[in-house]
């Protein structure tokens, strides 16, 4: 095929493509489409080239079925899209390059075997209507097959969790570990481990019949099941799962009384039966307002594990295994730059990567410590930085120009027990962590420690002058965060 047919062809996919995201999405279109460049159309396959492993996931995450229409449209029912992938841009020139199919997931992991159910099911969804006899229909899982267990990165903000859902998904419903109630803040990747429980569960058992469902998605259903007249058949459908999770539980606090009985009675039933449950929310079972009593008293039977805020350890290591799994290289600067600037979660860690790779495939730039401190600092300008623990320890030890991980370590060297001391003091002055927290981030120490540390630092403040010039330097440091 000529060179001018696949441009042509490519072209007017944009154009549609353009015309369909609309002017308040141009900037999605810029960043997105515009780096996309045609190679060859072969029949009704055209292959086009992007810059990296992570501009195609993201391509394929938000917009397949855009591209598959427009594709379609243009190439006709059995047009397809192939993906040539810059995997080393070190040699701009003649970088080294992948092909992908579009939709190259597999989707053994997520497919359910076919059971007997009371409902039928609407394309692409899992809805219980009323229907008259039994269809044996197969459920979908409604996993996310992006995310595994192999790119949950494990820390000790999430290490019991992550431990637990590996035990879990080994032998479902028969552990200690049912229900397995996940809690944390926003962000730090709840949605993310049920998900690959679930899926890691599906390689393990392609038998047992794994539902993911939101509790909104839950909600609905219920909904839509009282107006149908149809509350057995729903209940009926939910009761022959084998793995149910259920993800941010805490929307029906205060509400969606009747979607909780329903609930319980399924909770019940699954239990009776060793099937397994694995509920997510922001809160501990315990403090959760709004829920009825009885079903709190059924979500405590488990384990109740918190991911906590990943430590700047595990945020380096998120990154890092991003950028493996996008075929991206990133000096360490540009990675623990980012990693001490980002910490609020894992879902920002990951938006402020998202938006410096796009930024660098936009404007042909390389990612530079230079060009990361600009987008960074634009990243997190719209609020006020938390000063964290981490980010303390890093400002003592390069104004004392000693590596970070010196904290951590028993020595009793003057420097490094200086060092922590300081760490200490201000992560009591300036951090709402609990003494224990404190302690043990800065050396795995007790709140005795801590204690001593605060006051060691506040007498040496008014008797040696070095150290009053160097907590003195530092509280204009953090000022200025």
């Amino acid at each position: 095929m000529i060179e001018e047919d696949y441009k042509r062809v490519w072209a007017e996919c944009l154009e549609i493509i353009k015309d369909t995201l609309g002017p308040e999405n141009r900037k999605v279109y810029d960043t997105w489409f515009v780096p996309i460049v045609p190679l060859q159309l072969e029949g009704s396959t055209l292959t086009v080239q992007v810059p990296s492993h992570f501009f195609y996931q993201w391509i394929e995450e938000h917009y397949l079925d855009l591209i598959r229409r427009v594709i379609r449209m243009q190439l006709g029912p059995n047009g397809m899209l192939k993906y040539s992938i810059v995997m080393d841009q070190s040699i701009p020139s003649n970088p080294v390059t992948t092909t992908l199919p579009s939709n190259n997931i597999s989707r053994r992991a997520i497919q359910n075997p076919f059971i007997d159910m009371p409902m039928s099911l609407k394309k692409d969804d899992v809805n219980p209507v009323v229907m008259a006899g039994i269809q044996k229909v197969r459920v979908p899982s409604q996993l996310n097959p992006n995310y595994t267990l192999e790119n949950f990165v494990e820390g000790e903000c999430n290490r019991l969790a992550r431990t637990a859902g590996c035990v879990v998904s080994e032998k479902p419903g028969t552990t200690s570990f049912n229900p397995l109630f996940l809690h944390s803040n926003v962000g730090l990747g709840k949605t993310h481990l049920v998900n690959a429980i679930g899926l890691n569960t599906k390689e393990m058992h392609p038998d047992k019949n794994v539902l993911y469902i939101t509790s909104g998605q839950f909600m609905q259903q219920y909904a839509s099941a009282g107006r149908d007249n149809a509350v057995n058949e729903f209940i009926r459908y939910y009761e022959q799962i084998d793995v149910l999770i259920v993800d941010d539980i805490q929307f029906w606090a205060g509400k969606a009384q009747k979607t909780q009985e329903a609930f319980f009675h399924i909770f019940n039933h699954l239990h009776q039966r060793n099937c397994q449950i694995i509920i997510t929310s922001d809160k501990a079972p315990g403090e959760l307002q709004g829920l009825e009593s009885r079903l709190i008293s059924r979500l405590k039977w488990g384990l109740s594990a918190e991911i906590q805020a990943p430590d700047v350890e595990t945020r380096m290591a998120i990154l890092r295994q991003k950028l493996q799994n996008d075929g991206i290289e990133m000096g360490d600067d540009v990675i623990e730059y980012i990693a001490y600037n980002i910490n609020a979660n894992v879902r920002e860690l990951e938006g402020a990567l998202i938006s410096l790779i796009a930024q660098s495939s936009l404007n042909r730039k390389q990612i530079t410590l230079e060009l990361t401190k600009q987008m960074i600092d634009k990243y997190v300008q719209s609020s006020s930085r938390e000063i964290t623990i981490d980010y303390i320890q890093k400002v003592v030890c390069d104004t004392l120009d000693l590596p970070v991980d010196t904290i951590q370590q028993t020595s009793r060297k003057r420097e490094i027990v200086q060092a922590r001391q300081l760490s200490m003091y201000f992560a009591k002055k300036i951090t709402k962590s609990s003494l224990a927290v404190i302690g043990m981030q800065c050396g795995n120490k007790d709140h005795a420690t801590v204690l001593h540390a605060c006051k060691t630092i506040e007498n040496l403040r008014q008797t040696d002058r070095f150290i009053r010039g160097l907590v003195e330097d530092l509280e204009k440091k953090f000022a200025q965060v």
